[in-house]
């Protein structure tokens, strides 16, 4: 008698370790609430995180992530959902812009400006909320960056594709101060660098200021 009950003590133990073990788990899921999402082609984490809510950071860490490449098919754990006003990299969006502007902001910061300086960068995300502001232009941010004239982009990173890399933190930041009305162009409407530029039209408009590498202008 003794004998069995040591042998059937050692059978079950397994067993019970496991539902423990099983207890533990589905307490813990039930505790954080994640959810997750798969990646599909063309998302970024800026992209994913904006659409759910989330700071950016805490994505990353939830996923154990030290950069930012995803690949199509990997699967990501989501914190969960904010429903307080959204924050990125301890800036406010200002009311009635969505994240995803905000994203679209600083992927054009990013590809026109990543070598130029921060004051330079928000001075190209100026551009963008003076034209919003302007009644010769559209009237959202993506319309702004989408233009087009004569069936040419306005901005030429949307016609190369680089509108597409992924911004920096530098970039996000540049477009949060942009939204939030900082101008360092004084009004400016337009934007070249005089090196690589060879448009007479817009060479011709008027100088407001030049910062870094790009000159800025406004219309005759």
């Amino acid at each position: 008698m003794i004998v069995l009950v040591v042998i059937l003590t050692i059978a079950l133990s397994p067993l019970a370790l496991y539902t423990r073990e099983q207890e533990h788990r589905c307490a813990n899921a039930a505790g954080s609430r994640s959810l997750t999402y798969t990646v599909k082609e063309g998302d970024t984490l800026y992209d994913i995180a904006g659409n759910h809510r989330i700071e950016l950071s805490e994505l990353m860490k939830a996923n154990n992530l030290t950069g930012s490449l995803i690949l199509p098919g990997d699967t990501l754990v989501l914190p969960s959902e904010k429903t307080t006003p959204v924050s990125l990299s301890r800036g406010i969006i200002p009311g009635g812009i969505s994240e995803e502007e905000l994203i679209l902001l600083a992927r054009l910061i990013h590809a026109e400006a990543r070598g130029e300086s921060f004051l330079g960068q928000v001075a190209v995300g100026a551009v963008i909320m003076n034209r919003l502001a302007s009644p010769h232009f559209p009237k959202t941010i993506t319309k702004v960056i989408y233009q087009r004239s004569s069936q040419v982009y306005q901005f030429s990173p949307v016609a190369d594709g680089s509108i597409n890399l992924e911004p920096d933190e530098k970039a996000v930041q540049a477009a949060l101060r942009a939204l939030n009305g900082e101008d360092p162009t004084g009004g400016a409407l337009f934007f070249y660098n005089p090196d690589l530029s060879r448009d007479s039209w817009i060479r011709s408009l008027p100088v407001i200021t030049r910062i870094g590498n790009h000159v800025f202008a406004t219309c005759v």
